[in-house]
């Protein structure tokens, strides 16, 4: 069984490794020879992500800084804690950067019989090569010809990353300020080194010298030493309307991309391999081999569901948006009320770490 794969980036690789580990060719095709990756990005993995990475694609402990809590302010509220999330064992979330986790990947594939990577685009002479063609390029023909019709919300702002050194602390606590601006997120990536996201949305003008200010103006744990530049991304969330055409499937950021607010763009990815790979083993166990059916059943199992997640995370962003433009608490005493409750707050950390199960 052959299957092709179009893009280079984190989620094609992961999928590519994920595939062979199941003794499926697969060939990527990418015209870009350097794939250059944000070093100030980084990426954010629920623990039952983690492990399921860990144990069906690739170890990448190594490469990973376990968070064992999880705390959550509101400015609205004078930078009162709203929410507080604690592991009984030993880590909710794992964070990463980018480029590790992509080198690590390749590296690891470049060494597999089954892989092969074509630095040349892929056109309609070749599809009769390949059972399933999975897109994960934007800017591919193919992407334009079946994948135009799409649900997308512009945030009308940008999100800027960086990563700073400070003084060694433990640092095993995410923090999230919802401030007036809009959320800020630090990461931590290890004992002196933090990963921070700040999201600005309603076009408000930011320079980039300016945002390093306001990150100093809200950090109440670390002592920066060293503030590198400055990165930025537009915010927007998409939704195709359609996971696949014939043997064509949609797949990773093209196919659902959300708000950074609650980090969970790379688990929705995760989340979609294990039940593309669930279908590729039933049928093989049946004897049957890949075609387009398998894009069919995935669309069916997944679509409302991560439909459901997205709205999910919209409509956070949304509550406290209002909430910041109207100085209201309401929403903030609420949720800091509900998370009081044991019984809700596990449910909070569950959809979290697992997203939907219906």
């Amino acid at each position: 069984m052959r299957v092709c794969i179009i893009g280079d980036g984190i989620s094609s690789l992961t999928l590519a490794k994920a595939l062979i580990n199941e003794n499926i060719y697969v060939d990527i095709f990418t015209t870009k020879k350097n794939n250059l990756l944000n070093k100030s990005r980084t990426i954010g993995i629920s623990k039952s992500n983690i492990e399921y990475f860990n144990s069906n694609i690739l170890n990448i402990d190594k490469i990973t800084w376990k968070i064992k809590n999880i705390e959550i302010f509101s400015e609205n509220l004078k930078n009162e804690k709203i929410l507080n999330f604690r592991s009984n064992d030993n880590q909710l979330f794992s964070i990463l950067r980018n480029y590790q986790l992509y080198e690590m990947l390749k590296k690891d594939l470049s060494k597999n019989k089954f892989f092969k990577k074509k630095y040349l685009n892929f056109n309609s002479s070749l599809i009769k090569n390949y059972e399933i063609v999975i897109i994960t390029d934007y800017s591919h023909i193919f992407t334009k010809k079946f994948f135009s019709k799409k649900i997308i919300k512009k945030y009308k702002g940008l999100a800027y990353t960086t990563i700073v050194k400070h003084k060694k602390i433990p640092n095993i606590t995410a923090t999230q300020i919802f401030t007036k601006n809009g959320p800020l997120a630090f990461l931590p990536i290890s004992q002196n080194e933090t990963s921070i996201v700040y999201s600005f949305g309603d076009n408000q003008n930011v320079q980039k010298e300016n945002v390093e200010n306001l990150i100093k103006n809200y950090n109440f744990k670390y002592k920066i030493n060293k503030f590198p530049s400055v990165n930025s991304f537009e915010l927007q969330s998409i939704s195709l309307r359609s996971y696949y055409q014939g043997k064509f499937l949609a797949f990773g950021d093209l196919l659902h991309r959300i708000h950074p607010l609650a980090g969970q763009g790379f688990n929705m990815t995760i989340r979609d391999i294990k039940i593309l790979l669930d279908i590729i083993k039933k049928k093989n166990s049946l004897g049957l081999s890949l075609d387009s059916s398998v894009n069919k059943e995935f669309e069916k199992m997944l679509k409302h569901k991560n439909l459901i997640f997205s709205n999910g995370i919209d409509v956070i962003h949304e509550f406290f948006n209002f909430e910041r433009k109207t100085k209201n608490t309401f929403l903030s005493k609420t949720i800091q009320y509900l998370g009081k409750n044991q019984n809700i707050n596990n449910i909070f950390t569950k959809v979290a770490d697992k997203g939907i199960t219906l």
